[in-house]
């Protein structure tokens, strides 16, 4: 991402209203695996910890259960959902049908600047499994597909896939727990290599083993013990 993008993107921040800045904080901690699943999310709670008012961060609650990236139980219980086998079935499912449609439908809008910014996410994110920074490799894991189907044009997919990243974020954390950063699926290179000869169908290909690898060690946290 260009220094230009990103103080772009600072200066967004600054002029979103309360109320988006809370929930786009709070969407991050679950989608970059901060909030562990099965861990109990409190308005006081949140309100504390991002020294927020109660009603922005009530309101994001709300918004992020509606989304499924929170669980609402009764009683006033909202905790962070835990992936069952079936679920997890149901999520490969659904991300594998559209992230590689939105790979193939990006690649002939992808620009080299594009291609160059990504190869700079994907840098940082291999230095981040370098160094065994799992907020890190999570993060730029997530920029780098999420620039990728950004430039799909598929607004429809693209809300989809988002709302699945949030579904799985808190589970690969585990899994970063449980297993190190040097294990972590990265196809990265396969990916950037399709984006340079201009060839849908290999981004899209590598997209979905990139994806598969990371659901295979989501399965293999599954059974020694859950996520």
């Amino acid at each position: 991402m260009s220094a230009k993008t990103t103080n772009t993107k600072k200066r967004e921040g600054r002029n979103l209203p309360a109320h988006e800045l809370v929930y786009q904080k709070i969407r991050e901690m679950i989608l970059f695996g901060e909030l562990a699943p099965g861990q109990a999310v409190t308005i006081q709670g949140l309100t504390e910890l991002l020294s927020a008012g109660m009603t922005p961060v009530r309101e994001a609650i709300r918004r992020l259960i509606a989304e499924g990236a929170l669980e609402f139980l009764g009683n006033r219980r909202v905790l962070v959902p835990e992936l069952t086998g079936p679920q997890l079935e149901e999520l490969s499912f659904a991300r594998l049908c559209i992230e590689p449609r939105l790979a193939f439908l990006a690649t002939e809008r992808l620009t080299d600047a594009d291609i160059t910014s990504l190869s700079a996410i994907d840098t940082a994110l291999n230095r981040a499994i370098d160094r065994g920074d799992v907020r890190a490799y999570l993060e730029n894991n997530y920029r780098f597909h999420a620039a990728i189907y950004d430039r799909a044009g598929a607004k429809i997919l693209r809300a989809i896939a988002d709302g699945l990243w949030l579904r799985a974020g808190p589970s690969l954390r585990v899994v970063c727990g449980r297993f190190g950063t040097f294990n972590l699926p990265d196809r990265h290179e396969d990916a950037l290599a399709a984006m340079r000869a201009r060839d849908p169908e290999a981004l899209s290909r590598a997209i979905e083993a990139d994806l598969e690898q990371g659901f295979d060690q989501i399965r293999q946290s599954l059974r020694s013990g859950g996520v």
